[in-house]
């Protein structure tokens, strides 16, 4: 039991740690609103995210400055609020990805190596 609680927990922590970084880089070369972003997120990687996660993330985000945000009419419906990528946003995530990479190589030379162990 505790097994699951704690694979749980951790799957949750990961996302938490990712998310933002998936989020800046879907909006790298596009403008997206926040739904659009739950139901790619769920495309790209199968995680299942929720309005009341995106949002709080979406928001933060744009308080550090990293994304811009702007409402548009639709023809049918509500408005949509689409976020953008900032200069600021744009050369954080640059130095994000940069740190992700060099995290997983580590990582997975720290598995490989053990595993030939």
């Amino acid at each position: 039991m505790m097994y699951r609680q704690y694979i749980d927990n951790w799957i949750i922590q990961l996302k938490k740690t990712i998310l933002p970084l998936l989020i800046l880089n879907m909006l790298k070369h596009d403008q997206l609103y926040g739904y659009l972003l739950i139901v790619k997120i769920k495309e790209c990687t199968g995680l299942e995210i929720s309005e009341g996660t995106i949002y709080p993330i979406l928001s933060r985000l744009k308080e550090d400055g990293w994304l811009d945000s702007k409402w548009v009419e639709q023809k049918t419906g509500i408005p949509r609020k689409y976020y953008t990528l900032t200069k600021d946003g744009e050369n954080m995530l640059e130095e994000l990805n940069a740190n992700w990479d060099t995290i997983i190589k580590d990582i997975n030379s720290k598995i490989l190596e053990y595993e030939k162990e």
